[in-house]
């Protein structure tokens, strides 16, 4: 075993474990940087290294990556990424697989989280998963051809495969049961998911989720055409909501790879934007929570005591949601003295209505009784689906990137992580009201070390080019949990491997365990929006031919036509019926 020199106490400590734990199993243990570790262990001793992080250790699980070093004279790999957050560290095992036929292990039966990490490297890297428990297709469309990967190195970012295959197959319902379809558009969810509900009259007994509507497939554009700098428009897209946070994540992680320092006076105005787009979402998901069930006087007062909010980040970046703050190294403005005078103003005015806002939701009995003890997610049911954000907070796990890795100023500011033991949807409710006000107290901190500071640079020293081939992971803390980004660099200007892990990606498999026994139908579109889920676009729509007793799937071109001439198109030659 070769081991690189690892700098710090805490790093050097986890290396004794690790390899005590491990031992004969380990094959190699980097650390690149003072709070990074990577342990490359074989497949058939994976599931043995896991276990020893996850129950020996108590690590918590991530996301799993995977990559195509075929090019590079090597193999397929697989990246299970972890975090040691009493310990501030992070370590990936590292699992290189055979190029001709790569094989791994599941660890999902262990870390139930791990399931759709597992099942999007099959389908995107063609890594056959052995011993899933529910090996259905994940990410790619129905009629995808079978064998196709598209994360490949070899597969063409602008190839598009004939869709001809199968369609996705549903779970059967349990005896006795009837199903209910919810989606993929539903009138009190401001994007589309599609979930089949088992109900036994209004009682929900299980749930079946087909998701991945429209993978965009950013990370495979990234790899195969942008340099550095224009990855980060697209990293701003990924989400209506948090473009500064997946752009700031990103940046980080290149930054971590190539060894970059960013100016104090870029990481504070990072931390200023990232916490107005949070105080901002907050605002925005605590009208729509309301609006779904039916309290549409709070819906209202919460966006209309947003607005001066997304005035103030037009007035500050130029634009009221993509605000392109970030660049490799630092950051593309300053906050000027004006700046920050109206930075405060505003704070003073939104804070004053938010004091109102609360006390209106506090004080609804009827509201109260629509939220308490609905929606049960134990702590424990946490840990095992990975869960993070507010949905992790809300059942009383104090998990927050900004206080356990912190990044961007957040080691130069105060605050409180807000954490509620309900464990149900008022206490993910309750989670972002308090975080609001954390919010504000955060860009105050922010504006005042601007003051202090004295003006210097916005950007970091940044070479013309990257080092190749180096690896960096971070997160930030976004409204909806913590958003991670691992990148690689290239051989070129731009990343060789981008892998980004929202939020959404692990809470949105937590939804099944919230619809526990005793959960109504009605209680189905609150939950599900209690984690805050950010899905994408659909290109899939549904026909149900309720003479012929017969459902079939329509594909993009099919939706195409039925737009044009408002008849649904008659099936394809193979399509499923």
């Amino acid at each position: 075993m070769t081991t690189t020199h690892v700098t710090t106490e805490r790093t050097d400590r986890l290396a004794v474990q690790l390899f005590t734990a491990l031992h004969e199993r380990l094959e190699d243990l980097e650390s690149p940087t003072p709070d990074r570790l990577y342990a490359t262990v074989q497949p058939a001793n994976l599931v043995g290294a896991v276990r020893a992080l996850w129950d020996g250790l108590r690590a918590r699980y991530l996301i799993t990556v995977g990559l195509d070093r075929r090019g590079e004279g090597a193999g397929f790999e697989v990246l299970h990424c972890f975090a040691l957050d009493h310990e501030r560290l992070r370590c990936a095992l590292r699992v290189p697989l055979d190029a001709q036929r790569p094989v791994i292990p599941s660890v999902t039966p262990l870390i139930p989280g791990a399931s759709w990490a597992e099942l999007e490297i099959r389908d995107l890297f063609g890594i056959e998963i052995e011993g899933h428990p529910d090996p259905r297709r994940l990410i790619l469309p129905d009629g995808f051809p079978e064998g196709v990967h598209p994360l490949r190195k070899d597969f063409p970012y602008d190839k598009r495969p004939p869709l001809d295959g199968p369609s996705f197959k549903f779970k059967d319902p349990p005896a006795g049961t009837t199903v209910m379809r919810l989606g993929p558009f539903f009138p009190v969810l401001e994007e589309p998911s599609q979930w089949r509900l088992f109900v036994d009259g209004e009682r929900v007994v299980g749930a079946d989720y087909r998701g991945f509507y429209s993978h965009r497939a950013v990370e495979k554009l990234a790899e195969a055409k942008l340099p550095y700098n224009q990855v980060i428009s697209l990293a701003e897209r990924i989400c209506g909501i948090c473009g500064c946070v997946h752009s700031t994540a990103y940046c980080q992680a290149i930054e971590e790879a190539a060894s970059l320092t960013v100016p104090l006076r870029a990481r504070v105005i990072r931390s200023l934007i990232l916490e107005l787009e949070r105080l901002q979402s907050h605002l925005l998901w605590v009208g729509l929570a309301c609006h779904i069930i039916g309290f549409d006087f709070v819906f209202q007062q919460s966006w209309r005591v947003r607005e001066p909010l997304m005035v103030l980040a037009e007035f500050l970046t130029g634009s009221r949601k993509h605000f392109q703050c970030n660049v490799i190294g630092g950051v593309t403005f300053d906050v000027t003295a004006e700046k920050r005078r109206r930075i405060l103003e505003v704070l003073a005015a939104v804070e004053r209505e938010a004091v109102t806002l609360v006390k209106a939701l506090e004080g609804d009995e009827a509201l109260i009784a629509r939220l308490k003890g609905v929606g049960v997610f134990t702590p424990e049911e946490v840990r095992l689906m990975g869960a993070v954000g507010p949905t992790a907070r809300g059942s009383g796990v104090p998990l927050d990137a900004r206080r356990d890795h912190p990044y961007a100023a957040y080691d130069q500011l105060a605050f409180d992580v807000v954490t509620h033991d309900g464990c149900d949807n008022l206490g993910r409710t309750m989670v972002r009201v308090g975080e609001m006000f954390e919010s504000v107290k955060l860009m105050r901190q922010c504006v005042r070390i601007l003051d202090e500071l004295p003006e210097g640079d916005l950007v970091g020293e940044v070479p013309a080019e990257l080092p190749h081939f180096r690896e960096g992971m971070h997160a930030v803390e976004a409204p909806r949990g913590e958003v991670f980004h691992y990148a690689r660099t290239g051989s070129g200007n731009g990343p060789d491997r981008w892998r980004v892990r929202a939020p959404s990606y692990q809470n949105i498999q937590s939804v099944p365990l919230m619809l526990k026994a005793g959960t109504t139908v009605a209680d189905v579109p609150i939950t599900l929006g209690s984690v805050d889920p950010c899905f994408s676009c659909t290109e899939r729509m549904e026909v149900v031919d309720v003479a012929a007793r017969t459902r079939r799937v329509l594909h993009r071109e099919e939706i195409r036509r039925l737009v044009q001439t408002g008849h649904v198109p008659a099936p394809e030659e193979g399509r499923a019926r």
